[in-house]
């Protein structure tokens, strides 16, 4: 399947490799414009933009493949536009409708042509640029009237797991008018972080430390890299991807993603899926297990292959004990 370029600061917006270089061309052009643009902006709405610079390079991409593909592509079969659609439903919206169409062409056949993984990579691409645009900040703006909170600072994930910081997940209360002056009163009384959820706030609400956060602190590493195996496994699902470095390692990934149906796009669920990973102690060493325990071996002669920290084959005794530990949602 098609392979995910990872560019760090510049450019934003990720276009997947194999994306068709009209789409691709057009997704350049509308970063290089969309600094002033935002979903908030009454000057700049930025699903102006997207019908100004890649409603025309979608609807000509579609017209080079056959009619069967549209029925994957939002309003693609009746001529509208991804901005339509967009107006229609929202950009959150957008994201969700388009992903659950990509699954389904993905399941309907073994999708390994050429065109097809230039589909596939194209759509993830358009996936992850309404995404960063439901995202995006206007480049100046002020909260609503009453609350007291600078609406500059960071919106997104807690830096420990997929759920939102508590200042996004409070802002998009206030974006839906869904809090009440007594709420907007008690918030103002502490400060609402921008780099953690509830669950790992540093302190408590009494004011001692919370022992959420100093395990997920502990862990930061290892949990970062879990989720970069994932990213880019899902991002290339027809061969082992993880980039481990380990051959068992990778074939661990390749197998738990053969059964799951997530895709890069799904940011939320993969950072929840490494914190669990990291959290339920599922060590390099029980994924060779898994993979070995997958392919035949009994516990014996996994023990022969795998070492333990003394650097000696570990016991059935030992496997055993590892392997029933192991939490349901990762056994192959």
């Amino acid at each position: 399947m098609a392979k995910m370029v990872d560019m760090k600061n510049k450019p934003n917006i990720v276009v997947w490799e194999n994306c068709d270089p009209a789409v691709s061309a057009a997704i350049r052009q509308f970063e290089e414009r969309w600094q002033p643009y935002s979903v908030s902006s009454r000057r700049y709405p930025i699903v102006r933009l997207i019908e100004e610079v890649i409603d025309p390079a979608v609807a000509a991409y579609m017209k080079t493949l056959p009619v069967s593909y549209t029925g994957y592509v939002p309003g693609a079969g009746i001529g509208v536009g991804l901005s339509a659609i967009i107006r229609l439903v929202g950009l959150e919206a957008m994201v969700r409708m388009q992903r659950q169409l990509l699954r389904q062409f993905i399941k309907t056949e073994d999708r390994q042509t050429a065109r097809d993984q230039s589909f596939i990579a194209t759509l993830e691409s358009l996936i992850g640029l309404v995404w960063d645009c439901a995202c995006k900040r206007p480049k100046k703006s002020a909260s609503k009237k009453g609350v007291n909170l600078n609406d500059q600072r960071k919106h997104g994930f807690c830096e420990f797991c997929g759920n939102p910081t508590e200042f996004a997940a409070f802002m998009a209360k206030v974006a839906e008018e869904q809090i009440n002056d007594a709420e907007l009163e008690d918030h103002k009384k502490f400060e609402l972080s921008h780099q953690y959820c509830t669950e790992h706030r540093p302190k408590l609400v009494n004011g001692e430390w919370n022992p959420a956060y100093r395990q997920a602190k502990r862990s930061l590493a290892q949990f970062n890299i879990e989720l970069a195996r994932l990213t880019h496994q899902c991002a290339n699902r027809s061969k082992p991807h993880a980039m481990s470095g380990d051959e068992l390692i990778d074939n661990y990934f390749f197998q738990l993603m053969l059964r799951l149906t997530l895709q890069p796009a799904d940011k939320a669920e993969l950072r929840n899926l490494a914190r669990r990973m990291v959290d339920s102690k599922l060590s390099d060493t029980k994924k060779k297990m898994l993979v070995l325990q997958k392919s035949g071996f009994n516990q014996t002669e996994i023990g022969l292959q795998i070492l333990n920290s003394k650097q000696q084959p570990m016991t059935r005794q030992a496997v055993s004990k590892a392997l029933a530990s192991i939490r349901k949602e990762f056994l192959l």
